[in-house]
This record gives C-alpha cells, structure tokens and sequence, in this order.
C-alpha cells in the first residue's frame, strides 16, 4: 500500500509544480494543459511522467532542448515521501486532511521562495480545513486536540505573529500570520508556537549562511514556516515531551 501512496504522491506532486508555477502568475491551473514555459509546445503525457519523465528527457524540453529545472522532481519525490509518512502515521479520516495540508505546504514554500508572496486563496481555505477537521474523532496526539484546541490554535498561531508584524512595522508579512494562523487550526496551539521557534531557528541559520555569502538580507519566512510545520506534524508531541522533562 506504501508504494501506491508513494505514487500518488508523485502524481500529486507533478500537478503541485503546475500550482507553483501558475498560482503567483494569476493563471488558471485546470486549463490550458501544461506546456513548455519556454517554446510554449504542449507537454505529450508521456512526456509528465513524475520524476521519470525528467531523466529520460535528460532535464531538457522534447521540443526546444530548454533546461527543466530539477525542482520538478524535487517537488513530485518530496511529496510522495511526506505522502507516505502521512499514511504510516496518520488513518482516515484524518488522513486526507493530512494529505492536503501537506501538499498546501509545499506549494505556499516554492511560492514564497519565488515570489515573497503566500497567496489567499491557500492559506485560508486551509484555516477552514483545520477547524473542520477538528470536528472528526482524532486519536492522534500531534493534530488539534479538539475544536477548542484548534481555534486557540488559530488565534495563537496566527495572532503571535501579528504581533510581530506590528511591532516590526512590516517585517513580518501578512501571508505568514494566515500561515501559521492554519498551522494552529491544523495542529493546535502549543504546535503552533513551535512552528515559529522552529522556523524561526531554520531561517536565521539560513539566513545567516545567505548573509555571508550574498549580502541580501531578506529572505521569506514561509518556507521555514513550513518546515516547523511539518517537524510538528510529525514529531511535534514527541518535542513538546521532550520539552517537558527538562
């Protein structure tokens, strides 16, 4: 069973780059069907296999010889390796919740890398999803412990980081604070809290490096949302434990 989630995941994975690319470009991702950003030559099925496509073609378009970007099956294998942690941790019908809040994830972090933008349309369908999935019977530790858990989640998450912004004047972006107001809705409070210390750590160790060998300073936070995001996904209980009997 692993190994047909895994390829779902790849499948999933390969419409997510469509997300990625046509999101932040205000296009429709049903229509039209996915072609070559280069020559604008329509992409042959055969030619979107996840990740094997990509080295059968050599990392290069069929038609005009363009450079395809490694991210593509980067982004189709990161999905199908969190797909099947998911299942492994995770039953229904907890797990198709689990499932989209992943993939949310990804495609928010390539988005945000790109363009410093974490659109609407994502983070805040992703809030109701959260408080909907509250309402299920959860025998899992590390999602929301219960609709009041999750909407402090939402608050706390979501609201410590508004903080920030305010006192910042900007500096943190209002596409973070919906973020992880979703990550609260999602994982709960305490969750939440940890998200941002751990995306906090990651991006100043990060940031640090790009410092040094760049000079820019600004870097998104929503990728590094993210990563705490899914740590406490996975591990976030067993952190907070931790935490506990220090």
């Amino acid at each position: 069973m692993e190994i047909l989630i895994f390829i779902v995941g790849l499948v999933v994975g390969s419409f997510l780059n469509v997300c990625i690319y046509r999101i932040p470009r205000k296009l429709s991702i049903i229509k039209p069907a996915s072609c070559c950003p280069s020559c604008g030559n329509s992409i042959k099925p055969w030619h979107n296999i996840p990740v094997l496509s990509f080295f059968l073609l050599k990392g290069k378009c069929a038609y005009c010889g363009a450079k395809i970007s490694l991210r593509y099956p980067v982004v189709e294998l990161l999905n199908g390796i969190l797909y099947v942690l998911a299942y492994i941790n995770f039953a229904f019908p907890l797990l198709p919740f689990v499932l989209i809040f992943i993939s949310s994830l990804i495609v928010i972090s390539f988005i945000d890398f790109d363009f410093q933008i974490i659109p609407d349309q994502i983070s805040i369908p992703l809030i109701f999803l959260g408080f909907i999935l509250s309402f299920l019977p959860n025998n899992s530790s590390y999602l929301a412990q219960g609709i009041k858990d999750s909407l402090l989640g939402v608050f706390v998450g979501g609201g410590s980081l508004l903080i920030v912004s305010i006192i910042s004047k900007g500096g943190m972006g209002g596409g973070d604070v919906k973020l992880n107001a979703a990550v609260g809705a999602f994982l709960g409070w305490k969750s939440a809290l940890l998200t941002i210390f751990i995306g906090s750590l990651a991006g100043s160790i990060v940031g640090i490096v790009i410092l040094k060998k760049t000079g820019n300073r600004k870097i998104p936070f929503g990728p590094f949302l993210s990563l705490g995001a899914l740590i406490c996904l996975f591990f976030g209980q067993r952190l907070l434990n931790w935490y506990y009997l220090i």
